[in-house]
């Protein structure tokens, strides 16, 4: 969970520039304040895809001061 709307929003967005597609999931589908990132993991990703989304989390996360 994110939390705000707009930090989950922005998180989102530079996930999207370090390559990892991640949708906010904002209000009205969760409760305001409740936020969150919604990723779509499959059986086709290789131990290097994970790690490389794991990465960018952390980057973005690290960027934006909510990890």
């Amino acid at each position: 969970m994110v939390g705000e709307s707009e930090v989950a929003k922005r998180l989102s967005s530079r996930l999207f520039e370090l390559g990892v597609f991640a949708l906010p999931i904002v209000y009205p589908m969760v409760a305001q304040g409740k936020a969150r990132i919604r990723t779509i993991m499959n059986a086709a990703l290789d131990p290097e895809d994970v790690e490389f989304a794991a990465d960018a989390f952390e980057k973005a996360g690290h960027e934006l001061g909510i990890v």
